[in-house]
């Protein structure tokens, strides 16, 4: 009983001297404790994005290949799930293009890039990175998209049949709107020519207004439209709403004229000389076989 006695009392004096000698009140116990707590919440945070990365980079290549599907005309909203991408994708062939270079040993324009990796290459980055990028100067003149940079390889997405014959063709687009700017892709049939469909996936643009590019209804009436010459020119006019009368004609989003102007000036120039022209010339004039 006396041991029994000893000890708790051992136990009780050493409980006093460790509240003693750590008083969370103090100085030094509050940062103390801001210190652990610190560490505690950022190896959490390290693990969970550690932990979430490979998800993410899977939900951010699905919704890229989601799009892609949107503009080529492949994806039905009531039917298709991500669960259907790879199965679909299976007939689109990724490839990178050289836009043209403002180096005199700059690659030849329109000729696929078989440097780049194509599972790691991220375009929205290459455009913000000087060393793979291109300055556009003269706002009015060549910056008709408002970009300012553009990179200097670009993905395409070749659509096949089930023989491996081109159906199609599509290209990312972006430029400026009224608040933001628009991101998306614009699919061309075989003859780079007519618009098999477009979608946009990310703006900033008003509700109701400029955001109605995404709009089902509003983009659909742009497949069928013959938005290339003869010649490979871009040939788009987006019209005031209810004006577009003619095959290379679109009517404008109500309310929202700045905006659908950036969309014509954006798809103008990603079609032109200045981008991708230069490798829809190629498949038109020869076919994608040998555009190297």
């Amino acid at each position: 009983m006396d041991s029994e006695n000893e000890l708790n009392d051992n136990l009780n004096d050493a409980a006093e001297e460790a509240q003693e000698s750590f008083n969370p009140n103090s100085f030094i116990g509050t940062l103390s404790v801001a210190v652990v707590l610190c560490l505690v919440c950022s190896l959490v945070v390290s693990v969970a994005a550690v932990a979430l990365r490979p998800i993410q980079q899977r939900n951010q290549e699905n919704k890229m290949k989601r799009n892609v599907l949107i503009a080529a005309g492949l994806w039905d909203p009531k039917t298709s799930t991500d669960q259907d991408i790879p199965e679909m994708f299976k007939s689109i062939e990724t490839v990178a293009v050289n836009l043209p270079g403002r180096a005199e040993d700059a690659p030849i324009p329109g000729t696929l890039n078989e440097e780049t990796d194509l599972n790691t290459y991220n375009q929205v980055k290459a455009a913000k990175d000087p060393d793979r990028s291109v300055f556009i100067a003269n706002d009015n003149v060549d910056d008709i998209a408002g970009i300012k940079r553009r990179e200097v390889v670009g993905l395409a997405y070749l659509v096949n049949d089930s023989s491996g014959k081109l159906e199609s063709v599509v290209v990312p687009i972006y430029g400026k709107g009224l608040w933001s700017t628009l991101y998306g892709y614009i699919a061309l049939d075989a003859d780079c020519r007519t618009v098999r469909g477009i979608t946009f996936y990310q703006h900033g643009e008003t509700p109701g207004l400029g955001g109605e590019v995404d709009n089902p209804k509003w983009k659909a009436q742009w497949v069928g439209k013959e938005i290339v010459s003869a010649d490979g020119v871009p040939d788009l006019k987006v019209t005031k709403p209810g004006n577009a009368t003619k095959d290379n004609q679109v009517d404008g989003l109500s309310g929202a004229t700045i905006t659908s102007s950036g969309v014509e000036r954006t798809v103008r120039y990603w079609l032109g000389e200045d981008a991708y022209g230069p490798f829809l010339d190629r498949i038109r004039e020869e076919s994608v076989a040998v555009v190297q």
